[in-house]
């Protein structure tokens, strides 16, 4: 969505991480998804990816200078303690390093501790950092939207009609609609099956 919105042409690689191609892991050997490559340069996360693409072009500022310690003060709270809840709650079968709460208790500390306080913050304006979209907002709501479709029911149900609105705001946006498109898994061609 950042590059779409900073208007940055790419050619988007559909991998499979079970399959991945020599000439991925050549530029980033980590071998983790998104990368972007571009000459010289490799960045293989997505919120450097997102900064990079604001570095570029801003046009809504975004990430101006006037939000910006707020902006990285919520993705790291999402980073470091929503994530990790979410991963529990997600995947219940597997074990996290660390995580001692089960699926249930992971969805509990999550809504109480991030759910609500969006929704309450979302009750008094339209986004996150106030009346208009910063890259908070575009960093977490994939997230939030991960969340929401684990147990679609108990979300539906949940009373967070705020976090709802914003929800569905951004996944109606165009520019999501416009970056949600599947593509054909990319092989290299030296390793294409014949």
């Amino acid at each position: 969505m950042a590059l779409a919105y900073a208007n940055i042409s790419v050619e988007i690689r559909e991998i499979s991480l079970k399959e991945k191609p020599a000439s991925m892991l050549s530029i980033s050997p980590k071998g983790t998804v998104p990368v972007l490559h571009s000459g010289d340069l490799v960045i293989e996360q997505s919120i450097d990816i997102m900064k990079w693409a604001l570095q570029q072009n801003d046009p809504n500022d975004w990430y101006g200078a006037s939000v910006q310690g707020a902006v990285d003060q919520l993705i790291a709270q999402n980073d470091e303690h929503f994530k990790p809840l979410l991963d529990r709650y997600k995947y219940p079968e597997r074990t996290f390093q660390g995580m001692q709460l089960s699926a249930s208790e992971a969805l509990s500390v999550a809504a109480e501790t991030f759910l609500e306080p969006f929704n309450k913050k979302l009750e008094a304006q339209q986004f996150l950092l106030g009346d208009k979209v910063t890259l908070a907002d575009i960093a977490i709501f994939p997230f939030i939207r991960q969340f929401s479709m684990v147990d679609l029911a108990w979300f539906d149900a949940a009373n967070f009609p705020s976090l709802k609105r914003w929800l569905n705001h951004h996944i109606e946006s165009p520019l999501f609609l416009g970056v949600m498109q599947k593509y054909p898994t990319w092989h290299d061609i030296s390793t294409e099956k014949k």
